[in-house]
């Protein structure tokens, strides 16, 4: 009766085990199994091989040490040859293991503490698998919790199969949790660590928001509603913008609620947090203008290459376009994923002003004109002189008090203008050392030769070591902020394309790459039906 209540005992103790960490009742029993091998090495001696087994249903023990097969023995503990282990099993080859069956043990409180020791260690080591295993697949799903412990400003949470941690940078401003509070957070981080799964938790983060209105309305859980982007000041205000699959249906009315009773619920969670919720659109200028609310827009500027939008406002909306502490014009940047230059309609027309004024100058020194024929030029669109030198002479006589002869004798001073300063820069080149056959270069002009010179690209092998964002620049967006490090033709109009095509002329005249590795891939030879729909 004693071996048998023993036996429904481990059982019992693999089933409870189980049940109350929630892993693989297997896995307990093999952790048992291991724990009562190592208990009977302590027994037999650290070498020999012991294995433990366990019947599953019945509880069964069993001990057995396994013995190696070979031709030499020397280690009887865990060796046996194969003349003695054919006396058992005739099919015995060497490599082979035989089971020697041992009898029960009754084990000390050393040997049981020890036995202990290797269950604790192989069910948490279980435990952690396990939730390490269940929560790395919910990272970005929302999940609710109790506050266990504060912890120098950071909250342990009880999940109930796991803890979780939300760091103090993840909480929203001014919110403090105690022990026993109830917390619904976003899992942004499940990482695998020596002490066990660590679960990072955040309240300030962006799809946090998108989540919560995915709780909130059931048209963006069904799919029927989307939300492209979020941007948060966390605590104080935030942005959405949502578009609708569906034309019936108002993805801004959808997100707001009855009454505003959708919108609410996800503000009393975010602590009051205000949310503007933005109609999302594939046209860049449009979707400034709404993520700008509530500021009205006069105009808009755009500036493709360099992902730059110019907004002009009406002087009496600037300081709600801009936000308080720039709040607004901030998040708005941070929505669109666009640098946001704020102007007042005055301020845009004085530099207008400048601008028309800079290049009357430039027109009246570069031409040795007076400053009505420079008004003139300026007035009629002319940006520069170097425009001004290829233009169609018809076109600048056809300017009102304008003839052909002054068309002409214009031209003519712009063409001797850029030849001077042509012969100045090349002047500049030589002095800083720039090699001849730089010049040579597609797309490499004398100006930008002083440029290289200037900053140390003297030679092919100079420009040919170069990288693109040597040349034009770079831009780093990092916690909502926009750095932009210039490059070395910043104020030449170069775009990235360009550029990668003078280094790539740079590398073929050095002799880096061939003529094949800049040739573009061939195109498929269209078959016989394409050509004759093409034909038609």
């Amino acid at each position: 009766m004693a071996v048998s209540a023993n036996r429904l005992e481990l059982l019992q103790i693999a089933d409870a085990v189980a049940r109350e960490k929630s892993i693989d009742r297997g896995i307990v029993i093999a952790a048992m199994e291991d724990a009562i091998a190592k208990a009977a090495r302590s027994r037999y001696g650290a070498e020999t091989d012991v294995h433990a087994e366990i019947n599953s249903k019945t509880g069964e023990l069993r001990l057995a040490r396994h013995l190696l097969v070979v031709e030499t023995v020397e280690n009887p503990s865990s060796q046996i040859s194969l003349e003695d282990a054919r006396r058992r099993n005739p099919a015995a080859q060497v490599g082979d293991t035989i089971a020697d069956a041992l009898p029960p043990l009754e084990y000390g409180r050393i040997a049981a503490q020890s036995a202990k020791q290797v269950i604790v260690q192989k069910v948490r080591e279980a435990e952690r698998d396990r939730q390490y295993l269940e929560y790395k697949d919910r990272i970005g799903d929302i999940v609710n919790g109790i506050v266990k412990r504060v912890e120098y400003g950071n909250v342990v949470v009880d999940l109930g199969r796991g803890e979780a941690i939300v760091r103090r940078d993840e909480m929203l401003p001014r919110e403090t949790l105690r022990n026993g509070d109830r917390v619904r957070a976003y899992i942004y981080d499940v990482r695998r660590e020596p002490r066990g799964p660590q679960i990072f938790l955040s309240r300030t983060h962006p799809q946090f928001m998108a989540k919560l209105f995915a709780q909130e309305v059931p048209e963006i859980y069904d799919g029927i509603v989307e939300v492209k982007r979020v941007a948060r000041d966390p605590g104080s205000r935030a942005k959405i913008a949502v578009i609708s699959r569906d034309s019936s249906v108002d993805p801004v009315g959808a997100c707001v609620g009855m009454r505003g009773s959708r919108v609410q619920a996800v503000v009393n969670e975010l602590q009051g947090e205000k949310i503007d919720i933005i109609p999302w659109s594939q046209d860049i200028a449009t979707f400034v203008v709404n993520a700008l609310a509530p500021a009205e827009v006069a105009k808009v500027v755009l500036d493709e290459e360099r992902e730059r939008i110019e907004v002009v406002v009406p002087d009496a909306q600037l300081s709600l376009a801009i936000g308080r502490r720039g709040q607004n014009v901030r998040l708005a940047s941070q929505l669109t994923e666009w640098d946001i230059d704020i102007l007042t309609e005055q301020e845009e027309s004085e530099r207008r002003q400048a601008e028309f004024q800079n290049r009357t100058k430039i027109f009246i020194e570069a031409l040795d004109v007076d400053e009505v024929v420079g008004q003139l030029l300026a007035s009629e669109g002319f940006n520069s002189v170097e425009e001004l030198s290829l233009i169609d002479p018809k076109e600048i006589a056809a300017i009102e008090g304008f003839d052909e002869e002054t068309a002409v004798e214009l031209q003519t001073r712009a063409q001797d203008y850029l030849a001077r300063i042509e012969a100045e820069h090349d002047d500049k080149r030589k002095e800083l050392g720039v090699a001849d056959e730089l010049k040579d270069i597609p797309g490499v002009t004398t100006p930008m030769l002083v440029k290289f010179g200037e900053n140390e690209i003297k030679t092919v092998e100079d420009l040919a070591g170069a990288a693109t964002d040597d040349l034009v620049g770079w831009t780093e967006r990092k916690d909502g902020e926009t750095k932009r490090f210039p490059g070395i033709l910043d104020g030449f109009e170069v775009s990235r394309e360009e550029a990668e095509a003078i280094i790539m002329q740079a590398r073929l005249k050095a002799g880096w790459v061939t003529e094949a590795d800049l040739a573009p891939p061939p195109a498929a030879e269209a078959s016989t039906e394409e050509m004759t729909e093409a034909q038609a």
